[in-house]
């Protein structure tokens, strides 16, 4: 199935997939020491390219991987969001990084929703999971929205393997029986 097409939109965002054209802003956000600091931390420009690259290369070998995230006002790149499960990785999970400039509108929430229904709705996955650092209060915040709830710790894959993460998550019926309460 060709998914060069595939775009997901909310209300104020374009979810489609990552592109060439994406580096520099995708480049400086992972230059950004604060929107990094539970990400691992600042990428050189030849890392953040590898980690473009093998986001676009995802798509191809697994049929999901993270969206760009851009927003519909300006068509600016404003980050990654999306299904993710890389080897070894500790589930199924959406997840999501937003540049700094736009903490706080909500476009974490927004773009993860959208792509959460999208797991479940279209790849079939039966659970979604968010791999949360301990200190990371503003993602908490986002998989409660989600109506995820803790899980348990876990690890990450090497090299990630030494920190600990929060695993957040919540079933496809969970997440179903939620949709149907608010509507």
């Amino acid at each position: 199935m060709d998914r060069s097409s595939l775009q997901l939109e909310t209300p104020r965002l374009l979810l489609r997939l990552p592109r060439q054209e994406d580096f520099e802003a995708w480049a400086a956000f992972l230059a950004d020491v604060e929107a990094t600091r539970h990400l691992g931390g600042v990428q050189p420009r030849p890392v953040a390219w590898r980690g473009l690259a093998a986001m676009v290369g995802a798509w191809h070998l697994k049929g999901f991987a993270m969206f760009s995230v851009v927003e519909k006002d300006t068509g600016q790149w404003v980050g990654r969001v999306g299904p993710w499960q890389p080897e070894g990785w500790p589930g199924t999970e959406v997840g999501w990084s937003i540049v700094r400039e736009r903490w706080g509108r909500g476009y974490a929430p927004e773009a993860a929703a959208a792509c959460t229904a999208w797991a479940f709705d279209t790849l079939g996955w039966s659970e979604v999971i968010h791999t949360i650092a301990p200190g990371n209060a503003s993602s908490k915040a986002v998989a409660a929205k989600l109506g995820s709830r803790f899980i348990g710790m876990g690890r990450l894959p090497e090299p990630s393997h030494e920190k600990p993460v929060e695993i957040w998550g919540q079933t496809r019926a969970e997440w179903r029986a939620r949709k149907e309460q608010s509507a």
